[in-house]
């Protein structure tokens, strides 16, 4: 498995997720993850940190496998020369 580390942003009331960054070493992989919400329907920290966890080690085991992987750099616009009219 890889050293993988995650950052939980903020929760989105709206659509119930959180967006997650992943990262092992020269790979960041964003995604959001559902939420977990309390019987109440409050956001639940801490089920939430699980289920982040659970997303985790399958981008851990993708990132193994090479499926995600450094996207290629973007490649850059020619410069374009300015035309005497």
């Amino acid at each position: 498995m890889t050293d993988l580390k995650y950052k939980i942003g903020a929760f989105n009331s709206e659509n119930r997720t959180v967006p997650v960054t992943f990262t092992s070493g020269d790979i960041t992989h964003e995604r959001t993850v559902n939420a977990v919400l309390k019987a109440d329907g409050s956001y639940d920290r801490a089920g939430t940190k699980a289920r982040v966890e659970e997303v985790a080690r399958g981008v851990a085991h993708k990132i193994g496998l090479g499926v995600i992987t450094v996207p290629p750099p973007e490649p850059e616009m020619p410069a374009v020369e300015p035309t005497a009219d």
